[in-house]
């Protein structure tokens, strides 16, 4: 662990380091002591990303005060599903709960109620919302940091990476306490619990679309052919990462897809050549990787990706100025008012309101521009019920072009 600031002393665990609960028998001793605690609960979950496929939680970590510290496999015990409803009549606490809510979703802890202490300290204007630093402006102590994008599918897992999971959770209550009861004497508990609960109940993402069109340097990859050697190369590997269960990016990386599709190899021993192949990883499955270039070159015309999908988001607004200045001109307004409303809630610009919802008022307000109207737009786009009734007013007029 790294050595805290001279003046801040450490975070300790309250009861030395947890071992991790693999047995049922140990977790409904879990759910037992859980239960009888009192209070808002801790929580966290630890992923593989890099390092695995998918966003699956390797160790989900509980703090309750009165209840101890759990540290709990979700692989050896994957239906949590009784501890969750052990916790039923209790808020959750996450930091950055975003992230964490979807993987604690899949082994059966739907939190009941969330409150997320990186919302909240956006909210609060503070500039630094990261855990560790939360914890030094708001506790005066050190969080020692530094495992968090560790391998956690590891088995056993270190005595110092359980420490660090364990320090995750058990700080929690502590900001809590300090973080609400600062929401509540501001006024902005409501828009906190708005925010979370968006969170804690928003659906699975759609499945994304041509998702090979997000691999790194495809902005240099250059005709439909060559494009649909980067879906061909993407989609082979995501099929070989699957069924290996390691990180696409740990078997091929997207430096080499793209490689690959802009050299377009003639033979095995080009692509077999090229600087990106010659690593262990991609040279081991060479082989396959010509296959799936060989199946784009022999694609018909009919059958490659388009150069872009459809879009019906505005062109960039740095564009705009040639393209439309009246849109232009409403954008900078808005943009101006949205941070004269940011200055005075200390609240930033991005948590008032998403970027993008204010670019699509700019370029197409509604007609008639009316309060429904710039209401309606937010509300069909997302925005929370304590965005909306904070800029409607400016932004409409800022979007009035008389």
């Amino acid at each position: 662990m790294s050595d805290s600031p001279p003046s801040l002393p450490s975070v300790q665990t309250q009861d030395g380091t947890p071992a991790v609960t693999t047995e049922p028998g140990d977790l409904q001793r879990a759910i037992s002591s859980l239960a009888h605690g009192s209070g808002p609960v801790g929580v966290d979950a630890e992923r593989a990303s890099g390092f695995r496929y998918g966003q699956r939680a390797y160790l989900v970590q509980f703090h309750r005060r009165g209840g101890g510290t759990w540290l709990i496999d979700p692989i050896a015990l994957p239906d949590l599903t009784a501890l969750r409803e052990a916790l039923s009549d209790a808020v959750w606490i996450l930091h950055a709960a975003s992230q964490d809510v979807p993987c604690l979703r899949d082994v059966g802890l739907q939190p009941p109620a969330v409150f997320d202490t990186e919302m909240a300290a956006r909210l609060l204007g503070r500039e630094r919302v990261g855990l560790g630093p939360l914890v030094e402006s708001e506790l005066g102590l050190h969080l020692a940091k530094g495992h968090g994008a560790a391998d956690w599918s590891q088995r056993p897992i270190p005595e110092e990476w359980r420490h660090y999971a364990a320090l995750d959770v058990e700080v929690l209550p502590d900001l809590y306490d300090l973080l609400h009861d600062e929401l509540v004497a501001t006024g902005k508990d409501q828009w906190e619990r708005e925010e979370s609960e968006a969170v804690r109940v928003a659906p699975p993402p759609a499945p994304r679309e041509d998702p090979w069109r997000r691999t790194s340097g495809l902005h240099k990859v250059r005709g439909r052919r060559n494009l649909a050697a980067v879906r061909s190369l993407w989609q082979s590997r995501d099929a070989l990462a699957q069924e290996r269960d390691i990180s696409p990016g740990r078997i091929l990386p997207d430096a080499a897809i793209a490689a690959a599709a802009i050299a377009s190899p003639s033979t095995i021993d080009e692509l077999s050549a090229l600087p990106e192949f010659r690593r262990r990883g991609a040279a081991r499955d060479i082989r396959r990787w010509w296959s799936a270039l060989q199946e784009a070159r022999q694609l018909p015309d009919d059958q490659l990706p388009a150069l872009s999908l459809p879009s019906d988001s505005p062109p960039p607004p740095r564009t705009w100025r040639d393209k439309d200045p009246a849109a232009a001109d409403r954008l900078e307004r808005s943009r101006a008012a949205l941070a004269e409303l940011s200055d005075s809630l200390t609240v930033p610009v991005e948590n008032l309101v998403t970027p993008d919802y204010v670019r699509r008022l700019a370029w197409q307000p509604p007609d008639p521009l009316d309060e429904a109207g710039v209401r309606a737009m937010l509300a069909e786009r997302g925005a929370r019920d304590w965005q909306i009734s904070l800029v409607t007013a400016p932004l409409l007029t800022a979007l009035d072009d008389s």
